[in-house]
């Protein structure tokens, strides 16, 4: 049986301080592109997520086989890597990464030169790449609305491409600034491209090494907004926290004022201040779509009608976070609904007085996200390791703000 976590209803909290970890998703961009520069950068504040030390082991790895365990982004990366840099390996992972598609840069891939066999299924992991004959072929056409994992993998490698990359992208375009951000991080290596409407542009080039320092996760922060927009009147100080940021969940700031947080922004970083909330909210996350939990969570909680969009590549991510939600928030008396690609969350009327239990579904940010309901009612979160994914220090930081965890 999976452990669990018992956190007791909480008083508010003042005076607090937290120092987030690095974001991940720079972490294994700057992972990838160091190790297409010749691995010699010196990269400060490195991820501890599992995710990421997961794609350091697999880059020194000598092995064969590679496994991922549930990492998607060190899967999609590692793919166009080891293709471009003629790699012969099995590429596998666990039986959920199993079930996540991965066709659509496989074939993009293959029309670049790469030699691509599946093992089990057609269009999902385990893979085999047999190695890389670049074919010269300078275009490509990838819809615009996949992950965006899928287009990043393609643009860190497109330097190395005899006669370079222009991908255009078709139809809507979600995860924009994820797309900025690859592009931002390659620019720190010496990589210059130009991303104009549906195009992006990279032309052949060499990496440099550069000294490449990560940011704070803006992902992570959200539970700590969360935190504070949940509870009756605290506030909480953020470290090394600033604008601008590469990261599109940065829009935290402007987001969550609706929501009943104030972001002040300081020398040492940001206090996150309660005040007070709107009735309704309504919000596009195809560019932002990890902060959909939390924010749908906090809506439930607070009686705010929440109104989304852009949640469709929800169902795709560790579970089919869609249907994950609309069972965990159906305990607390809440519901999301769906209709036409649009999401209302009917918040509920009254929360439970009992202690709620929360399945996590493998899903890091299903764990975060009900957590901090812990600041209206009891509360267990089963299966709380999941977290070590993206936030190893997650519960750590529940306990330096002073909530006390019971583990069973």
């Amino acid at each position: 049986m999976n452990s669990i976590i018992f956190i007791k209803k909480q008083s508010d909290f003042n005076n607090v301080e937290i120092d987030l970890p690095a974001s991940k998703s720079i972490s294994n961009r700057a992972l990838i592109i160091d190790a297409l520069a010749g691995g010699n950068s010196a990269i400060d504040n490195l991820s501890e997520a599992r995710d990421t030390q997961t794609m350091i082991r697999l880059l020194a790895s000598s092995e064969s086989t590679l496994d991922v365990l549930d990492a998607g982004t060190t899967m999609r990366f590692l793919t166009a890597y080891l293709a471009v840099t003629n790699r012969k390996n099995v590429l596998t992972g666990s039986d959920r990464m199993q079930n996540r598609p991965i066709g659509l840069l496989v074939d993009a891939l293959r029309k670049l030169g790469a030699q691509i066999e599946y093992e089990k299924k057609d269009g999902y992991p385990p893979i085999q790449l047999n190695g890389f004959r670049d074919s010269g072929q300078q275009q490509l056409d990838i819809p615009g609305d996949i992950s965006s994992q899928y287009i990043s993998a393609l643009l860190m490698i497109a330097p190395l491409l005899k006669n370079g990359l222009q991908l255009n992208l078709t139809g809507k375009i979600g995860s924009r600034p994820y797309i900025t951000m690859t592009l931002a991080v390659m620019k720190s290596y010496g990589v210059r491209s130009s991303f104009e409407g549906s195009i992006v542009k990279i032309k052949p080039q060499t990496y440099k090494v550069a000294k490449y320092s990560v940011e704070p996760d803006w992902s992570a922060a959200s539970y700590w907004y969360s935190m504070v927009a949940l509870s009756g009147k605290s506030s909480i100080q953020i470290k090394d926290i600033k604008l601008p940021a590469l990261q599109g969940d940065s829009i935290l700031t402007k987001m969550m004022t609706s929501l009943g947080v104030e972001t002040v922004f300081n020398k040492s970083g940001a206090t996150l201040k309660k005040i007070n909330h709107q009735s309704e909210f309504s919000f596009d996350f195809t560019d932002s779509p990890d902060l959909a939990q939390t924010v749908a969570v906090i809506c439930a909680a607070k009686g705010i009608e929440g109104n989304f969009t852009g949640l469709e590549s929800l169902r795709i991510k560790e579970t089919d976070r869609i249907l994950a939600l609309q069972a965990e928030l159906k305990k607390i008396g809440a519901s999301l609904v769906e209709k036409d690609n649009q999401w209302t969350v009917i918040p509920a009327t009254d929360l439970p007085s009992t202690k709620v239990t929360f399945n996590s579904y493998e899903d890091h940010r299903m764990a975060m996200a009900f957590a901090p309901l812990c600041m209206l009612m009891d509360v267990e979160i089963e299966d709380p390791l999941v977290v070590n994914k993206s936030y190893p220090s997650y519960w750590a930081d529940f306990e330096k703000v002073g909530i006390n965890l019971s583990r069973s």
